[in-house]
């Protein structure tokens, strides 16, 4: 059985890791699973992988979400705030963009269910939400330590939702039942922030999950923003060649 037999099978959530700028390769592999007439049932994502389910589960394209992440430039979110002892950006750019670009305003009105992974400053753990204001949970779980400033949020602070759930697992089983199908898009390379050899970057363990590693994807950053477009075709390019293939092991 090839991925895109299995995938065919049924209905499937596609979780989307945390991985500082992979929202590239993100978008390119949803472009490719679109392009193939897949479409996931539920979504679930941390940071980075939170930014594009959330794009696409308010209604946003493949297509759409690359033409704006294609669009974008640093100076375009790049507030640094007076004093940089929380976070360097004060994300009022970002949040605009993520405001005018999102096709709903709250999870709850998404075509298929959302979970975002978030990090609550307060609890110091994961925190998983499947409904509230868009946007501001889509910040939030972007907010990388030290890059961005924390996000309130109903009287809390919020921190990147790759902290504790780089593979959006928590997020993952907020939207699918234990042992239900879940195609995963593992990014392997780390933030600048996380220690190498950290445990997030590990192929994530579920049952019923398969995951899909596109190797050769460049990395890219605030000050790498240029291999973006490269990023985003290779990973469309890898999902093409793995739907021939049989899926990996979890």
């Amino acid at each position: 059985m090839t991925l895109r037999e299995w995938l065919e099978e049924g209905p499937f959530t596609l979780a989307l890791c945390s991985g500082f700028f992979g929202f590239y390769a993100h978008c390119g592999f949803v472009t490719a699973l679109e392009e193939a007439g897949l479409r996931p049932s539920a979504m679930a994502g941390s940071s980075a992988g939170a930014l594009v389910a959330g794009l696409w589960a308010s209604g946003r394209d493949g297509a759409e979400i690359g033409e704006q992440l294609l669009s974008l430039r640093r100076q375009d979110f790049w507030d640094p705030a007076p004093w940089a002892g929380a976070g360097l950006l004060r994300g009022r750019l970002f949040r605009e963009r993520l405001d005018l670009n999102l096709g709903v305003a709250s999870i709850e009105e998404c075509r298929v269910p959302l979970a975002v992974s978030l990090w609550g400053v307060r609890e110091r753990a994961t925190v998983v939400r499947t409904s509230g204001p868009l946007a501001a949970i889509l910040h939030a779980s972007c907010c990388v330590p030290g890059l961005f400033q924390p996000v309130e949020l109903e009287g809390k602070r919020y921190l990147d939702g790759g902290i504790a759930d780089r593979p959006a697992l928590d997020a993952v089983a907020a939207v699918a039942a234990p042992g239900e199908r879940v195609l995963h898009h593992h990014l392997t390379s780390r933030s600048p922030w996380r220690k190498k050899g950290s445990v997030g970057l590990r192929l994530p363990e579920r049952e019923g999950l398969v995951p899909v590693v596109v190797d050769g994807l460049p990395r890219c950053g605030p000050f790498k923003m240029d291999r973006g477009p490269a990023a985003m075709a290779r990973a469309a390019e890898g999902l093409r060649e793995a739907l021939d293939l049989p899926p990996l092991a979890s």
